[in-house]
């Protein structure tokens, strides 16, 4: 996924609207257009993404996609339209960047390798006749003790 074009096919294929926002701003609020909404078709996202990628993106945001197929963002925290536009803009593409990544193929664990394998045989070796020189042999007492 090439994070440039998808940056730029974002940009160019969202829809941008603007209306009232709630919250503060005092008199302002009633008068300008602050609130920013994007509406992206999952469609225009072909050129930056592949049909696997778009896919994981339905699956994983399903619950914010329309029935036309559309992703909506809205932004209002700013009392500026050009802020809350660029926020907008940033949570698309992160949200859209993040949702395409495709989690990673689990392989089968590998066992140890040979040398591991080898080293953990050798020291058996030595534990054993370590052990086996403390033990009496033809009635004769090898130990040391």
């Amino acid at each position: 996924m090439n994070s440039a074009l998808l940056r730029r096919v974002i940009r160019e294929a969202a829809e941008v609207t603007y209306s009232h926002s709630g919250g503060p701003g005092g008199q302002n609020v009633n008068k300008v257009n602050t609130k920013a909404t994007l509406r992206l078709r999952l469609g225009d996202l072909e050129k930056a993404l592949s049909g696997v990628e778009l896919d994981h993106i339905r699956e994983l945001l399903a619950s914010r996609i329309t029935g036309a197929d559309e992703l909506i963002i809205t932004s209002s925290e700013e009392r500026s339209q050009r802020v809350n536009l660029e926020r907008a803009f940033a949570r698309m593409e992160a949200l859209i960047a993040a949702a395409a990544k495709l989690p990673k193929r689990r392989r089968a664990a590998a066992g140890p390798s040979r040398a591991a394998q080898e080293k953990r045989l050798q020291s058996k070796r030595i534990r054993s006749r370590k052990k086996s020189l403390r033990h009496f042999s033809d009635g004769e007492y090898d130990g040391g003790h």
